[in-house]
Order: structure tokens, then C-alpha cells, then sequence
């Protein structure tokens, strides 16, 4: 991307979405919601360009929507396995665990992302990040053993968002 239009679209992936949330709050898809979207989203983006230095550039969309399929299956697939364990299992016999996910991503945005991921997916949240930011630490409802969570966690979710962000 030119300077010029980096600087008038400093993130175009947000205006993008900045775009369909608005149409999406709207309830509607008209011209005028369009063009209306399209002003928050080129004006909240250069308006908070400043605070966004180190953005990444050049993310792999089509691995982000890969991504986010993987990531709505796992949120479905997770609701019924959650509200099957609160109906059938009593409290003691649940297995819930404290975990701690080493992190090999180093940019802010895919860490976020990641720790946001886990926390949408019913049966696990994320709780703490290290103060290097080289770990986040994750509870799970009910988990045979930490390793288990921390393997399915870093093969699921983060090595996919390392080709995104690399």
C-alpha cells in the first residue's frame, strides 16, 4: 500500500469491519447505513492511527478466515459439550484445571486475539498474562490433564494465528 493510501486507510482490514459492524448494529444494509459505515470507518481508524505504531501489516486473510471458521465450529461444538457436562456430571466430578500456555507470538494483536478466542470458547478462560507477555494463564471447566489443553490451545489456535501475524 502507498503512503497516501496509508494514510487515509491506515487499517483497512477495521474499516472493512468497522463497515459490517455498523451495518450489523443497523439491522440494515441500505446506501445510506453503507456510507455511514464507511465514514466511522475510515475516521475512527485515522483517529487512532497514533496509538497503533507498531500495527501489523500484511495479515493472511484468507488463513484469518480460515481462522475464525475453525473458531466458530469450536465455540458451537463447545456450548454442547459444556451444557452437556453441567446437565449429566455432579461438581465433584468435574475436572477443572489452572494452565499455563508458554506463547511463542510476540505482537500484542495476536496475543489478544488468541486470549479473546479462549475466552469465547464456552469451558475455558483466559485469567492472567505474564508480565513479559510470554504466557497466559487459562482455567478449564473440565480437562483430563493441563498438557492436554495447553497442546490442543497452541496447535488449535496459536500456531494458526503465527502464519497470520508472521
Amino acid at each position: 500500500m502507498t503512503r497516501v493510501a496509508r494514510s487515509f486507510l491506515p487499517h483497512p482490514f477495521l474499516t472493512v469491519l468497522l463497515i459490517v459492524v455498523w451495518c450489523l448494529l443497523a439491522n440494515q444494509v441500505t446506501l445510506g447505513t453503507v456510507v455511514f459505515g464507511a465514514i466511522l470507518g475510515i475516521l475512527i481508524p485515522q483517529g487512532t492511527a497514533a496509538y497503533w505504531p507498531g500495527a501489523p501489516r500484511g495479515i493472511k486473510a484468507g488463513k484469518f478466515v480460515v481462522y475464525l471458521l475453525v473458531v466458530i465450529w469450536d465455540i458451537l461444538v463447545a456450548n454442547v459439550q459444556v451444557a452437556w457436562i453441567v446437565l449429566t456430571r455432579s461438581n465433584p466430578a468435574m475436572r477443572t484445571r489452572w494452565v499455563t500456555i508458554p506463547l511463542e507470538l510476540r505482537t500484542p494483536e495476536a496475543i489478544t486475539i488468541l486470549a479473546g478466542t479462549i475466552t469465547l470458547t464456552p469451558g475455558t478462560v483466559s485469567a492472567d498474562m505474564s508480565d513479559e507477555g510470554h504466557c497466559l494463564l487459562v482455567h478449564a471447566l473440565d480437562a483430563a490433564s493441563p498438557e492436554e489443553v495447553r497442546d490442543e490451545i497452541k496447535h488449535r489456535y496459536e500456531r494458526r494465528l503465527k502464519e497470520i501475524f508472521e
